[in-house]
């Protein structure tokens, strides 16, 4: 027979292992960036709402690290500096770096309207405009959708990332990639498609008429290949940007060049020369370095690979060429 002591003793030792097994369970709570993430994660799957790549591997390596008491919301971007406008009393021109087209620094337009697939949302930051000539960035996700009204202006893009497709309206599709140049003549009708994320640097001509002859108005794609060297001529005595290059050896080669606008490539070995009154333009640097001087104040812009330039019309001033130089550039007449 069990004594009175011991069965005390051993109902006081189990006592609180009954009351652990039967009585609720407390909720822990999970770091708040895993929930911010898992809410990220959510929205990405809702029509309507789309979560960057970059910003979702980021959140990923947030919730993976070890939790705090607090967590404080991710530091804004620094911000860049506003373009350099163009000013006849300033520099005459517009430079910025590639920093400033920086996704963390572009503006959501939130979801396209219309779409027939995916959930295409939009991203955007103006570089200059003069009323006809203007330029800037475009982020643009997954989707796809028809483009019925004809185009109300001539637009230049180049590629810095993503793949698309831009269709005619007999259904001809023109793909597309990183380093390719688009032009979409004023007045097309067709289609867009945005296969993976797109991000582009464009230059807009508002010129008054359609340009383009024949029943379909086509889209025209130049591919990087086309930028090589054996696709060029010597242009140095009727340079297509500057006039005269002087004693400058300076190579382009100008594959759309239809009504006020001119498309193309244009490279240069080292040297200095002047511009006495240069076409309105809008570059975009892919390799070297080189030096734009305005002639009116002396101010001086160095320009390398993922800058980008407007110049006004009748623009005069300096070009120095430090590295051998090539860009694509869009003319506005």
């Amino acid at each position: 027979m069990v004594s009175s002591a011991l069965t005390t003793a051993a109902i006081a030792a189990i006592t609180p292992l009954l009351a652990t097994a039967f009585s609720p369970q407390l909720q822990v709570a999970r770091p708040s960036t895993t929930l911010g993430a898992s809410y990220l994660e959510s929205l990405s799957e809702t029509p309507g709402n789309v979560v960057p790549t970059q910003y979702k591997n980021y959140l990923d390596s947030l919730a993976s690290a070890q939790a705090a008491p607090a967590v404080a919301a991710p530091a804004a971007a620094a911000p860049v500096a506003a373009a350099e406008s163009t000013s006849s009393e300033s520099t005459g021109f517009c430079h910025v770096p590639f920093e400033y087209f920086h996704f963390d620094n572009l503006a959501s337009k939130g979801p396209r309207p219309v779409c027939d697939w995916g959930t295409p949302q939009d991203w955007s930051r103006k570089l200059a405009d003069d009323g006809v000539f203007r330029a800037g960035t475009w982020y643009c996700s997954e989707g796809g959708w028809e483009s019925p009204n004809g185009k109300g202006v001539t637009e230049v893009f180049y590629m810095v990332e993503g793949h698309g497709m831009l269709g005619d309206s007999d259904g001809t599709k023109h793909f597309f990639g990183p380093g390719d140049m688009v032009i979409i003549p004023k007045g097309h009708t067709g289609r867009w498609d945005v296969n993976t994320p797109i991000h582009k640097v464009w230059a807009v001509n508002a010129h008054e008429n359609v340009e383009e002859s024949g029943p379909i108005i086509r889209v025209q794609v130049d591919h990087y290949k086309d930028f090589s060297p054996e696709c060029l001529s010597d242009t140095s005595a009727n340079d297509p940007l500057y006039g005269n290059t002087g004693s400058v050896a300076s190579a382009s080669n100008t594959f759309y060049d239809v009504g006020p606008t001119k498309v193309g490539v244009w490279t240069s070995e080292p040297g200095s020369f002047e511009v006495a009154s240069g076409v309105r333009q809008w570059f975009h640097m892919l390799e070297g370095t080189m030096f734009i001087t305005d002639s009116s104040d002396g101010t001086s812009k160095r320009c390398v690979a993922g800058d980008t330039v407007m110049l006004p019309a009748g623009w005069s001033g300096y070009v120095d060429v430090v590295e051998p130089t090539k860009k694509v550039f869009t003319v506005a007449l």
